[in-house]
């Protein structure tokens, strides 16, 4: 950019390689206090964007004149892409007009004259505390030409669906899906008598139909606000508003009170209780089955939340979320098929199980709220939790001579609950965050005498919260280290996964050796993290991006949703190939 003054006014100009453009709507001036000022541009060319739709953009030469007069410093800020390529951050210069020279001529179309020409402007430089010129993130191309329109153009809508729909069937068995099958259980459970094999299939197909649609439905909502999946959904009062529910479902299968429809509903679905009611309960636990596997980001997820904010079309990426989230529910429809016959049909066992529902009902309420918990009070909850069930199915209760195997083995059940119960207390109080390792803090403080070994955590990293924190970080050793930019979020569950599992690795953390390590938090929402999101496309957490020297993203190397040590072992060799 360079700038020279006309008068009382100050005059602009960029010269654009061929192939490179500059965004009108997003040439910005401010004073030193961030007060915008006026600035006129010229019309630009209209461009289809894939990132921003229609607008206008300048190829080869763009000019701004800044009204004047003008004291103290501004701040002049401007974005622009590569056709087909990489799109660049914004980038923000400062200017002293007391520095500036004049430009050629004074006269109104002198300035015209002059930039047309060529004038001889003086270049500005980047104020000091901005590295953004030599630190700038190059990201890979995140355009429709991803998952989506590979489909696409691979076999139309028709491969998109099925597509889809198999990666749904893969993400069937993640962690944020666990919670659904108790939850269609506990309705099938319900019906009692008059459950059938085919009773099952039409309430689990409701279920998981409601359940696609509104997946659907908040993906749509969620790319137009600009904003990503977990986050439009996983407020801590959203979080805690589903956690009640579940906690309310929960009092209703232990007896404390029943849920009911309001009065002039119940009558006017009487007489097809048996059917409509039973139905439209199956749509609306659906619904809010949304809720809980909303949080969890998926690279197809990614993809197709991607597709509807570049492109505009809602119709197909709300088409790949719903055949999603149907892939997604084709092992709870094969459960509540096959699987009901299992379930009793009435009388003492039936109450029981749906107490046991209840707990699973709890047990997903806890499951939600550990996010947002301080360190090792989840565990706590947990502890509670497991204790009281093995109270509930027996733990302490005096065997009969007479006790058949199902109450032997219930009360073993019991005491291996009470007794995970009490590790789990024990883990929380000695600071462990992991309920599947409770005790692994007295295990590590037992072994201090072993050689210790190198570990990937949260120390490992250092933070970032803005575009210019990270690109401060990158600006350190430029050219000679590949980074590793990792976006998570305590409520992130996966994230939490990964770094319990897949950091501690030896392969994985022999891989990412030599490689800067910066994290950006999510757990709170900023503007500023989220104009970080704008700027490097990440839709929400877990994402991993890795850079080489030069911070331009690897090609094919991003890293979304269920990530496993052989992923980020391949990404990061990738990234320190870049070097050589």
């Amino acid at each position: 950019m360079e700038a020279g003054r006309d008068g009382p006014d100050i005059a602009l100009r960029w010269q654009l390689e061929d192939g490179y453009y500059l965004y009108r709507e997003y040439l910005s001036v401010k004073d030193a206090d961030g007060r915008p000022l006026e600035m006129t541009t010229p019309p630009g060319v209209i461009k289809e964007d894939p990132g921003y739709g229609s607008t206008e953009v300048y190829y080869g030469t763009a000019t701004a004149t800044i009204a004047g007069p003008v004291t103290g410093f501004v701040k002049v800020t401007y974005q622009g892409c590569q056709d087909g390529g990489l799109c660049y951050p914004p980038t923000t210069v400062d200017l002293d007009p007391a520095a500036l020279t004049p430009v050629a001529s004074k006269k109104p179309a002198g300035l015209q004259t002059a930039l047309q020409s060529q004038a001889a402007f003086p270049l500005v430089s980047k104020a000091a505390p901005e590295p953004a010129d030599t630190a700038a993130i190059r990201i890979s191309d995140q355009s429709s030409n991803g998952l989506v329109g590979s489909l696409l153009d691979g076999g139309g809508v028709l491969l998109l669906v099925a597509g889809f729909m198999g990666l749904g069937v893969l993400l069937a068995f993640t962690p944020c899906v666990f919670p659904m099958y108790p939850i269609l259980a506990a309705t099938l459970s319900r019906e009692g008598e008059s459950l059938s094999a085919g009773r099952g299939f039409v309430l689990s197909s409701t279920y998981v139909l409601s359940l696609a649609a509104a997946f659907s439905l908040f993906g749509v909502v969620a790319a137009w606000w600009g904003q990503s999946f977990q986050i439009a959904l996983q407020s801590s009062a959203a979080t805690l508003v589903v956690a009640a529910i579940f906690v309310a479902l929960a009092l209703s299968s232990f007896g404390i009170f029943e849920l009911q429809l309001p009065s002039f509903l119940r009558n006017r679905l009487a007489p097809r209780r048996d059917s409509g009611g039973s139905l439209a309960s199956s749509a609306a636990l659906g619904f809010s089955s949304a809720l809980v596997i909303g949080p969890c980001v998926t690279a197809p997820l990614a993809g197709a939340l991607l597709y509807i904010a570049q492109t505009g079309d809602v119709v197909l990426g709300a088409t790949a979320l719903f055949a999603l989230g149907i892939g997604k529910g084709i092992p709870l429809i094969l459960m509540g098929t096959f699987g009901s016959g299992l379930l009793p049909r009435a009388g003492q066992w039936m109450e029981r199980v749906r107490q046991v529902f209840g707990f699973l009902f709890l047990a997903t309420a806890v499951w939600l709220v550990d996010r947002l918990l301080p360190a090792g009070t989840g565990l706590l909850l947990w502890s509670i939790l497991a204790i009281t069930f093995g109270v509930f199915i027996g733990a302490f209760d005096q065997m009969r001579p007479e006790a058949g195997s199902a109450a032997r083995f219930a009360k073993s059940a019991g005491m291996l609950a009470a007794l995970y119960g009490v590790m789990l207390a024990i883990g929380g109080l000695s600071g462990a965050t992991d309920p599947l390792k409770p005790l692994a803090p007295i295990t590590v403080a037992r072994s201090g005498d072993a050689t210790p070994t190198k570990a990937i955590d949260k120390d490992s990293f250092q933070f970032a919260a803005s575009s210019s924190e990270l690109s401060s970080l990158l600006a350190a050793d430029a050219g000679d280290t590949p980074s590793l930019v990792y976006f998570t979020a305590d409520w992130c569950v996966t994230c939490r996964v990964i770094e319990r599992s897949v950091f501690p690795d030896p392969t994985v953390v022999n891989a990412l050796d030599g490689i800067r390590l910066i994290s950006v938090d999510l757990s709170e929402i900023t503007e500023a993290n989220q104009s970080l999101m704008k700027d490097l496309q990440v839709v929400g957490p877990p994402t991993m991006l890795f850079l080489d020297g030069n911070n331009d993203e690897i090609a094919d190397s991003r890293l979304v949703g269920e990530i496993s040590a052989d992923t980020v072992t391949t990404s990061a060799s990738a990234a320190k190939s870049a070097l050589r």
